[in-house]
């Protein structure tokens, strides 16, 4: 990690986006029962929205004079999302992805607040920008784990 506290944020950015993609892809691919299509698809959805962000991540690491993480092994380490691991209901899948949304709005807000005090508005504007996509995929999700009245 970067020793500059923008670039830090954006490579840790950078990583838990790519965790929380192979994540979405996990549940993608194992998602079972009733509701299959919708949530398949939904879990598909996700993980493409999320995909676009590392790009995004790892290019403003460079506009800033940093660089991204490029090295597979650097992105366990750096993420603050946990990997997911074994076999899950599909309840587990929606809340573990709603847990790890949730670590990624908090991170954002943390990371945007530190690029604003380092004078870095384009950094402080991604991460605003991106922790909307991570609050509608919350929202999704947590609509899907609600239980009726």
């Amino acid at each position: 990690m970067d020793k500059n506290p923008v670039i830090a944020a954006l490579q840790r950015e950078q990583a838990s986006a790519l965790v929380l993609y192979l994540n979405y892809k996990k549940y993608h691919w194992l998602t079972f029962g009733p509701h299959f299509r919708d949530l398949h698809l939904l879990f598909g959805e996700h993980a493409d929205q999320v995909l676009e962000s590392v790009d995004e991540l790892a290019e403003r690491a460079l506009m800033v004079d940093g660089k991204p993480l490029a090295d597979p092994a650097q992105y366990l380490p750096a993420t603050k999302v946990a990997p997911s691991v074994g076999e899950l209901t599909v309840k587990q899948m929606v809340d573990e992805a709603i847990a790890a949304h949730d670590i990624v709005i908090r991170a954002m807000h943390d990371d945007a607040d530190t690029a604003t005090k380092a004078g870095d508005i384009g950094t402080a504007d991604l991460f605003t920008r991106l922790v909307q996509v991570h609050q509608k995929q919350r929202w999704f999700l947590k609509e899907i784990a609600r239980k009726e009245r």
